[in-house]
C-alpha cells in the first residue's frame, strides 16, 4: 500500500473501524485447527509418567470410618528423567513439589483449555486452586530446565 491509496486519514480509520466492527463468524474448522496447533506447543516437553497413585491401594475393601475421621486424600506421583513430581488432591487444592527443587510455574489444563496456574517456589512447592473437576495435565515450566508434562489426572 502506497501513500496514494488513501486520501486522508479519515478514510484509512473508517477502513479499520468497519473491519473490526464486521460481524464475522469464525469457521469451526478454523477454530479447531488453532486448538490442535495449540496443543503441540509441549511436543518437546518430557514425559512424565504416573508411577505411584494411592488410589491404586483403595482397590482393596476399605474399612468402615466414622464420620469424626478424615477424608482420604489422594496423592500422585510422576517421574521422567531427572524429575519427579509429587502431588497431594485435597477437596481446597492440589499441593505439590518439583524434585529437585526448582522455581518456575505449573499450569493445570485440558486440550483446551487453562484450569489453573500456580508459581513455584524455590523450594519446589506449589498449590494449585481449584482443584479441576474435570481430566487434566499438568504443564511444569521450571525457570532453568525443561518442560515437563505429566500424563492425565482424572478426579
Amino acid at each position: 500500500m502506497t501513500d496514494t491509496d488513501w486520501n486522508d486519514d479519515g478514510q484509512l480509520l473508517e477502513a479499520l473501524r468497519d473491519t473490526l466492527t464486521a460481524d464475522q463468524d469464525m469457521p469451526r474448522a478454523f477454530v479447531d485447527a488453532g486448538k490442535a496447533a495449540f496443543a503441540w506447543r509441549t511436543i518437546d516437553a518430557e514425559l512424565a509418567a504416573l508411577t505411584y497413585d494411592s488410589a491404586w491401594e483403595s482397590l482393596e475393601p476399605a474399612p468402615v470410618r466414622s464420620a469424626a475421621e478424615s477424608a482420604t486424600l489422594r496423592a500422585l506421583t510422576f517421574a521422567s528423567e531427572g524429575w519427579r513430581i509429587e502431588l497431594e488432591l485435597t477437596p481446597d487444592g492440589l499441593l505439590g513439589q518439583l524434585d529437585p527443587p526448582a522455581a518456575g510455574e505449573i499450569v493445570a489444563r485440558t486440550d483446551a483449555d487453562v484450569l489453573a496456574t500456580a508459581r513455584i517456589d524455590e523450594l519446589g512447592f506449589f498449590v494449585l486452586k481449584p482443584v479441576p473437576k474435570v481430566p487434566y495435565r499438568l504443564v511444569c515450566t521450571p525457570d532453568d530446565g525443561p518442560t515437563i508434562l505429566t500424563g492425565w489426572v482424572t478426579p
